[in-house]
C-alpha cells in the first residue's frame, strides 16, 4: 500500500489539487508527512515547515492543493525561477522556487546583481504579496569548492557563512519589496549540504550554488481549509 501511494503521488502531471485530495483521504497529515519525507529524499528536497498536529480532511486537502497550484503558476511566470511541487512537514503540498546563485550573485559575493533584483521584485509583487497566507522559508547553498589558503574544514565553514549571507540578502530584498516580515518563518545557510548535482563537474557545482524559497501552508491557511473558508 505504501509503495503504491508513493508511486501515485510522485507521478508526472498530477496537480497539487489531486495530491491534496489523496493526502486528505489518508486520514490526516501524519501519513501524508511520512510519504512526503520519502518523496523529499528522492528529489533531494528539504521537508519544510513545522508539524502542527492538525489532521487535514479530504476537502481541506483539496482546497490547499488548489491554492498551491495558483501560487505555483504565479511563481512559474517569474524570470530565472525554477519551480516545482514538494511536500511540507504536515504532508501538505508546498512550492519550491530555486534561484540560481549565478543569476543572483557574483562569485564569492552576497551582493545581489541587477537581474536578480528584477526577478525578486516580480516574485515579491506577484507571488508573496498575493499569497500572503503562505509561510516562507529561505535556504542558501554553495558548492563544495575550497577557499584560497584554507583547509577543507575552513572552506566548509566559509561556504556555510556565504550561503547564510546570500539567503539573508534575498530575505532583505524581499522585505524591501513590502513582503511582511512575519510571513518569512526561517532563513538558513546550509553551505555544502544537500547537493542537487555532482560537485565533481563545473555544471554540477553551478547547480549546487543556489537559493531556495519555499511557500507552504500556514496554520491560518490550514484552519481556513478545515473550516471550508479557504479561497
Amino acid at each position: 500500500m505504501g509503495l503504491c501511494s508513493l508511486v501515485l503521488l510522485s507521478g508526472c502531471g498530477m496537480s497539487n489539487t489531486a495530491k491534496g485530495g489523496i493526502f486528505g483521504s489518508t486520514g490526516g497529515a501524519a501519513l501524508g508527512a511520512a510519504i512526503g519525507n520519502l518523496i523529499g529524499k528522492n528529489t533531494k528536497s528539504t521537508v519544510i515547515g513545522a508539524a502542527i498536529g492538525t489532521a487535514v480532511g479530504t476537502t481541506a486537502g483539496v482546497l490547499i492543493g488548489k491554492k498551491m497550484d495558483k501560487a505555483k503558476a504565479a511563481a512559474e511566470a517569474v524570470a530565472n525561477a525554477q519551480v516545482e511541487s514538494v511536500t511540507d512537514a504536515n504532508g501538505l503540498q508546498a512550492v519550491k522556487v530555486t534561484f540560481d546563485s549565478g543569476i543572483l550573485f557574483g562569485t564569492g559575493s552576497s551582493t545581489l546583481q541587477a537581474a536578480a533584483k528584477n526577478s525578486l521584485t516580480n516574485f515579491a509583487n506577484n507571488v508573496l504579496n498575493v499569497y500572503t497566507d503562505c509561510d516562507v522559508a529561505i535556504q542558501g547553498y554553495t558548492d563544495n569548492a575550497g577557499w584560497k589558503n584554507s583547509t577543507a574544514e575552513q572552506s566548509a565553514a566559509k561556504n556555510q557563512t556565504l550561503s547564510l549571507q546570500r539567503a539573508q540578502a534575498v530575505q532583505n530584498y524581499l522585505l524591501g519589496q513590502r513582503v511582511n516580515a512575519s510571513q518569512i518563518k526561517s532563513v538558513e545557510g546550509l553551505g555544502e549540504a544537500n547537493p542537487v548535482a555532482d560537485n565533481s563537474t563545473a555544471a554540477g557545482k553551478a547547480q549546487n550554488r543556489r537559493v531556495e524559497v519555499y511557500l507552504y501552508a500556514s496554520e491560518a491557511m490550514i484552519n481556513a481549509a478545515n473550516n471550508g473558508t479557504l479561497k
